[in-house]
């Protein structure tokens, strides 16, 4: 199976509430929408996150949307106001998120390919 970078495959955004990330994880095409959710297990998040994350990690799915959304608790240093991190606010997670590599399916790695 070939192995490819989510950002081949989704797109995503994130934001924060407090000490919580949110990353919400969309899927460039419908066909990319099992394969995510499938891989993107709250176990294959939270160990992506290592470091980041010293909480539990809670995953959403939203079908309707060919989505996920991934809750990270205690991954900001207290959040905004109180945490001494470059990025507090989780923005950049999203971007962190879409450099998780998985193995696709070789369909799928082709249709990634041809964008």
């Amino acid at each position: 199976m070939p192995r490819i970078r989510l950002t081949e495959l989704a797109h995503a955004r994130s934001g924060d509430k407090g000490d919580t990330a949110n990353v919400g994880v969309i899927a460039l095409r419908p066909e990319f929408y099992p394969v995510l959710r499938d891989a993107l297990t709250r176990e294959r998040v939270k160990e992506h996150f290592a470091g980041i994350c010293h909480g539990e990690v809670e995953r959403f799915e939203l079908p309707n949307l060919d989505a996920l959304n991934f809750l990270l608790h205690n991954a900001l240093g207290g959040g905004g106001t109180v945490s001494l991190k470059t990025d507090a606010q989780g923005k950049t997670l999203s971007t962190a998120m879409l450099r998780m590599e998985i193995d696709v399916p070789e369909e799928i790695a082709r249709l990634a390919a041809a964008g």
